[in-house]
């Protein structure tokens, strides 16, 4: 089923005349474009609205030749009009508002006056082929700028550093990262989420990031020693078995027609199997990925329903040790998405299961510090 089929199946489901996307992930989920002008601003410059016959992109009119020019990727110029309005006399949402006649029924992803507000997240799954092939160049590229970063790294080096490259080495592919972890030795023992500060490495760090372009998300992680710890190649592994569980758990309840609940229950028992129980309280353990760094997050008794195919980001964590990557889960495949085939890999099998995985080893480089 493509987008707008999934489109008119809702607005027939849920009697509504047009549904309107202003939040940025949407419209990127619909037009293949960026929306995005202020970071900080809760919604993009530029809104997308479905009436079960034409798309309809409203912007303002200092950006609607830009908009139309570059941001709509994915839309058929025959079938979408981009309308605009001054930027002075008024908002995106005043806009939508304006769009919406007298008598109708209408839903968008923000509060605007007199429409419902609904949640896109369950449209924008399962993935397209479309958008898995996007993925697909997202991840490597994605893992390619992490790992080259990560086979330069040196003990003394800061986190703040290696932050810095990171974001360079991703920007430099046309990649933006919305999250950027690097703990160094002492810090990621003490947290699940190693925001970079000036401490330097020291015997080995755990790097993560998460990763956008054309509104997809894609995360990973990787470890580096120089001096490593007695325990960090036996907690390393369990960390990556219960992620090969994860996944595992992941196609068998997307097979069946599960919910995510289901999930969390095999990564819990995972956990305890590897001799690491409870472990998962202190970290959320990942999700569905997509047009969000997570479309959800798992929790026990979680009913969000587990689709395929579909990118998924489980990441759990052993004390100091973490693996992580993003992998897409068809009825019979795993595909790893962010991997470039040179990083070192290890070989786990899944809790319960006659299932193998490789997974991303810690990477030793010579102590130059």
């Amino acid at each position: 089923m493509d987008k707008r089929e999934r489109l008119d199946t809702y607005l027939t489901t849920h009697e509504f005349d047009s549904v309107w996307f202003a939040e940025p992930n949407s419209f990127a989920w619909l037009t293949g474009g960026n929306s995005v002008i202020d970071r900080e601003a809760p919604t993009g410059v530029a809104a997308v609205g479905y009436d079960g016959t034409v798309l309809r992109v409203v912007t303002a009119n200092n950006e609607a030749n830009r908009i139309a020019a570059e941001e709509l990727p994915d839309l058929d110029t025959d079938a979408v009009s981009v309308e605009q309005f001054d930027w002075y006399t008024g908002s995106l949402t005043d806009a939508i508002a304006a769009r919406v006649g007298t008598g109708e029924d209408a839903a968008a992803d923000i509060d605007v006056p007199g429409l419902d507000r609904i949640d896109p997240t369950p449209l924008r799954q399962p993935l397209t082929e479309r958008d898995r092939e996007r993925y697909r160049r997202l991840g490597e590229e994605t893992a390619a700028a992490v790992e080259s970063v990560c086979r330069e790294l040196r003990a003394d080096d800061s986190e703040r550093e290696v932050a810095s490259a990171l974001r360079v080495a991703l920007s430099a592919r046309d990649i933006e990262a919305p999250v950027v972890l690097v703990g160094g030795a002492t810090r990621a023992q003490q947290y699940r989420h190693y925001t970079p500060t000036d401490a330097v490495l020291g015997d080995y760090a755990l790097v993560s990031v998460t990763a956008q372009r054309a509104g997809l998300h894609a995360s990973c992680t990787r470890t580096v020693a120089f001096d490593p710890p007695a325990w960090l190649a036996d907690r390393h592994e369990a960390a990556a078995r219960v992620e090969a569980t994860a996944l595992a758990a992941t196609q068998e309840v997307a097979n069946a027609g599960g919910t995510a609940g289901a999930v969390f229950e095999s990564i819990q028992h995972a956990y305890e199997a590897v001799g690491h129980a409870g472990e998962w309280e202190h970290h959320h353990q990942g999700g569905a990925a997509g047009f969000a760094g997570r479309e959800w997050i798992a929790t026990p008794d979680h009913e969000a329903p587990v689709a395929e195919p579909m990118a998924y980001a489980w990441n759990p964590t052993v004390q100091g040790a973490k693996s992580e990557d993003t992998v897409l889960v068809t009825a019979d495949e795993f595909s790893v998405l962010t991997t470039t085939d040179t990083w070192p890999t290890t070989t786990v099998r899944a809790i319960d299961r006659d299932l193998e995985f490789e997974r991303p080893a810690v990477l030793e480089l010579e102590n130059e510090a």
